[in-house]
């Protein structure tokens, strides 16, 4: 396991506050109350440990396949069912979503291999991640991939404590299936549109973990 890029920063300055806290505590409270000072220390590190786990990037065998869509990212299949996408396609898409809560890994994934052909940022609001609206009314980050069996919409969505959406991915790069495209920060939700007749791999409320789990086959 190694520690994502993104969050060293934020590991640096949570174990910069775990230490004042503590160092306080030390010198002003643990002679009198000495239970209250252990409480602050149990209560900092496991929050300290928290961040640290939540930039976590496991070693993991990835799996890789030119007819399969594999899942872009941790967490829970919440939605599998069409809709009419505004956006990019202009027609009817077969959607899955996964819901990442903050325990889950945040790092994404690219589904598929191919180009990239649009790549756009989308200011919105911050409702909670599995709001059917939060598809389309949220802050979110849409990458469409041209593959061999066609193209794929996949969108970063921002919840109710993820307000800050990372995505490497430019117009015109090649992108390799399974490799890194973004992170999100704090809980979130990834949605992909697929070609509808698509065939689904996965069921609703299963746990799916990106890079591994196959997600469709074409």
């Amino acid at each position: 396991m190694t520690i994502h890029k993104e969050g060293y920063k934020s590991i640096l300055i949570t174990a910069i506050i775990f230490a004042v806290i503590n160092l306080l505590s030390f010198y002003f409270i643990s002679y009198n109350l000495p239970w209250l000072s252990w409480l602050i220390f149990v209560v900092t590190l496991g929050l300290l440990l928290f961040i640290i786990s939540f930039f976590r990037v496991p070693n993991r065998q990835l799996t890789k396949g030119d007819n399969l869509v594999i899942c872009p990212a941790d967490g829970k299949v919440v939605v599998i069912e069409e809709v009419f996408d505004e956006e990019y396609f202009k027609d009817k898409r077969l959607q899955l979503s996964i819901f990442m809560s903050p325990a889950n890994v945040h790092q994404n994934r690219n589904p598929v291999a191919g180009e990239v052909v649009y790549n756009q940022y989308h200011k919105g609001k911050y409702l909670v991640a599995w709001h059917p609206k939060s598809s389309t009314e949220n802050e979110r980050h849409s990458v469409v991939i041209r593959h061999a069996k066609g193209e794929i919409l996949v969108k970063q969505i921002a919840g109710a404590l993820a307000k800050r959406i990372i995505n490497y991915l430019t117009v015109g790069q090649k992108v390799e299936q399974s490799a890194e495209y973004g992170f999100i920060k704090f809980g979130s939700r990834v949605d992909v549109l697929l070609p509808v007749g698509t065939k689904v791999n996965v069921q609703l409320n299963q746990t799916v973990q990106g890079g591994v789990t196959i997600l469709a086959t074409f």
